[in-house]
């Protein structure tokens, strides 16, 4: 019988601090907001604070293409729910409008102002807006909580009407949480607010997959080990559930870096999120 040893975790505070495990991630928000705002100022043509909502930070960029957009491209940040707005990730457009889609980036109201399933809501009225704007298919893309945010709009209880999620083509979730009961037990809860209800509610591994969806969970080898578990168990689950589905663990990326490769057209973790 050959015994398979898992890792056991116990402190998730831990398990969870990306940044102390990335040398020099103390400077990324500042490089980040430099490079969204060159790219702003780019010359390329971007609608911005385009409101979905009545709150002030109910707003997304769209970012347009050169011709006539191929579909709609999504891509929503991270930051556990708590930190940043559109404006740092601006320059993670460049990959997809190179390759002809028009690329939505919201804000969402943070947390402790709102819960996590209230800013599940608000991403489906981004999309839900956005797609008014633009015709043709959607992929969806996240980063981290943001990863959490798309997946969520392919669960069974997805906040999007029939129409618009039939439009979905791909989910892309990248460094995504999918089992939100373990950060119960970390200090940054005390801004999550969450409850167990909530917490199994908003996992997406625990529900159901709407129809048949197409989902890659991508995630860095270098990564701290709970969000390469993270990545895995949603492929795993859904994959029994009839959701068509992939893991990618990249190598040689952390948390960070991972998102890197979306301004370039030709890169796999860009081509995994619209196509080739």
């Amino acid at each position: 019988m050959k015994m398979i040893k898992t890792e056991h975790l116990r402190d998730w505070d831990d398990a969870y601090a990306n940044m102390a495990y990335t040398p020099g991630a103390e400077k990324l928000p500042q490089l980040w907001s430099e490079q969204a705002a060159a790219y702003r100022a780019s010359g390329v043509r971007i609608d911005q604070d385009i409101a979905y909502g009545d709150q002030p930070r109910e707003r997304f960029d769209l970012v347009w293409p050169d011709g006539m957009a191929r579909g709609l491209a999504v891509f929503v940040h991270g930051g556990y729910w708590m930190r940043f707005d559109k404006s740092y990730w601006t320059h993670l457009a460049q990959g997809a409008r190179a390759k002809g889609w028009a690329v939505c980036l919201p804000s969402y109201t943070l947390t402790p102002e709102v819960r996590i399933s209230q800013i599940t809501q608000q991403i489906g009225q981004a999309i839900a807006a956005a797609a008014d704007h633009v015709a043709g298919p959607i992929r969806l893309a996240g980063h981290s909580a943001g990863g959490h945010l798309v997946s969520r709009m392919i669960c069974a209880d997805t906040p999007l009407s029939d129409g618009i999620a039939s439009r979905i083509e791909h989910t892309l979730s990248i460094s995504g949480l999918h089992d939100l009961r373990l950060l119960l037990k970390t200090k940054m809860n005390e801004a999550l607010q969450l409850d167990l209800a909530e917490a199994t509610t908003e996992s997406a591994a625990l529900n159901l997959p709407n129809g048949n969806p197409h989902l890659t969970c991508w995630v860095g080898s270098d990564e701290r080990p709970e969000f390469i578990r993270q990545a895995r168990i949603m492929a795993q689950m859904w994959d029994g559930l009839d959701a068509v589905t992939k893991c990618v663990v990249e190598d040689q990326h952390d948390h960070f870096s991972i998102i890197e490769g979306l301004t370039d057209p030709d890169s796999p973790i860009t081509t995994a999120f619209v196509g080739g």
